[in-house]
């Protein structure tokens, strides 16, 4: 039975870069991906600086940038004036803006990255069954386009997501929170004339959050009001969370009424390129390092995507746990493992996602609707911060420079 350094379950965006940044480190890795078509869906599409120095080391920023539309403030409105800016660049930062980019792109770039760096990595088709550990291995058996499949390795890294079927073989819980927030995201042509600016309308009918993307294309976000559930119809793309009761997408002229209603924005219908609802939920698994697996990303902590955080907690997560992987993989061939070092990134990956998804409910709470003296005072708050010297940590705390 062949035995890798690292078996990466799961080949999306968080697995695909974790396996090119081991292989970049010259570890031997294979990626298990039951899905076998490459995905086309634009979910995520912020990649924050920091996300940016995580994917230079595996040769990938620069082709992500290059697909981007960089965008370098947010501005926040309400009642048609500006309240105040968010500014993302820094004197002297290596990455002066947040790059908007379709996932999709980005989840090319990487797997182009990891052919690169470990060719024929990437295994698609296989789904996971069972994984056991036996003589300091993992040993992990499921089934594949020709039948059953076997390989071991040293370290297994779960990267499959909210619903990691990794975490339920382990039996780790992962408590869920429900919210009560829906919202529909939708991909437009920009007529807005916001240019590259990030955009938050904040509104006592709800927010409308919208982001420039490449070829003339914002994506806008919009939270549902209560009432919008009469007006929803069926064959909604599932959305970020995948959650289960995820309400049906409204008709795409419901949504660009609702858009031009609370903002004053004209949206043309016609040119919607993507439109899906979704809504919110928080789970955050009670172990991440459970013997010689690891759970990174969305199989870890599922946050809200208000926010646009987790995607870029998934990499972080990749990030923090290489050089532990790397040093016990250089030490004694992996056969021993240092508890101490596995304890401390876990337990601080843990506060990274607990610190994110809290950001994530502020964020839900600022966009909810409101009657008019809240708002007013809503308003009267943001004005004051925006304008004062708290932006600048506003803005490194969006863009994630404390991650």
């Amino acid at each position: 039975m062949i035995t890798h350094d690292v078996v990466v379950v799961g080949g999306g965006p968080v697995g695909v870069f974790a396996a090119a940044l081991l292989a970049a480190r010259g570890l031997d890795v294979a990626v298990w991906e039951r899905r076998t078509d490459e995905p086309r869906l634009s979910r995520a599409i912020g990649v924050h600086p920091p996300s940016l120095d995580a994917l230079a080391e595996v040769g990938a920023a620069d082709a992500v940038v290059d697909s981007a539309v960089r965008i370098r403030r947010g501005l926040a409105r309400s009642g048609g004036r500006t309240l105040g800016v968010v500014e993302f660049d820094r004197p002297g930062a290596r990455w002066p803006f947040v790059a908007a980019v379709p996932q999709h792109r980005t989840e090319a770039v990487l797997r182009d990255r990891l052919e690169v760096l470990a060719p024929g990595a990437l295994r698609r088709g296989i789904t996971l069954g069972s994984l056991r550990e036996e003589d300091e291995r993992v040993v992990l058996e499921g089934t594949g386009p020709d039948g059953p499949v076997a390989v071991a390795a040293r370290f297994v890294v779960a990267a499959d997501g909210s619903r990691s079927g990794v975490r339920d073989l382990l039996g780790v819980d992962a408590p869920v929170r429900r919210y009560p927030d829906r919202f529909v995201m939708g991909d437009f042509a920009d007529e807005t004339g916001h240019g590259a600016d990030a955009v938050v309308h904040v509104e006592g009918d709800g927010v409308v959050e919208s982001f420039p993307l490449p070829g003339g294309v914002r994506r806008f976000v919009v939270s549902l009001p209560p009432e919008g559930a009469t007006r929803l119809v069926g064959g909604a793309t599932a959305g970020p969370g995948d959650a289960p009761d995820a309400p049906d997408a409204p008709d795409v002229d419901a949504v660009a009424d609702l858009v031009g209603r609370r903002t004053g924005l004209a949206v043309d219908p016609a040119s919607s390129t993507m439109l899906s609802a979704f809504s919110v939920q928080r789970r955050l698994a009670d172990r991440t390092a459970v013997g010689r697996v690891l759970l990174i990303g969305d199989a870890a902590h599922e946050i809200s995507p208000i926010g646009g955080q987790g995607m870029n907690l998934g990499w972080l997560d990749a990030v923090a746990w290489a050089p532990v992987l790397s040093r016990a993989l250089r030490t004694a061939g992996g056969r021993r493992v240092d508890p101490t070092a596995f304890r401390a990134t876990e337990a601080a990956r843990r506060r990274a996602a607990v610190r994110a998804a809290r950001q994530a409910e502020v964020n839900m709470a600022l966009g909810r609707p409101t009657g008019p003296r809240a708002l007013a005072l809503r308003r009267a708050g943001l004005t004051v911060a925006l304008r004062s010297p708290a932006s600048r940590l506003l803005a490194d705390t969006y863009a994630m420079r404390f991650a």
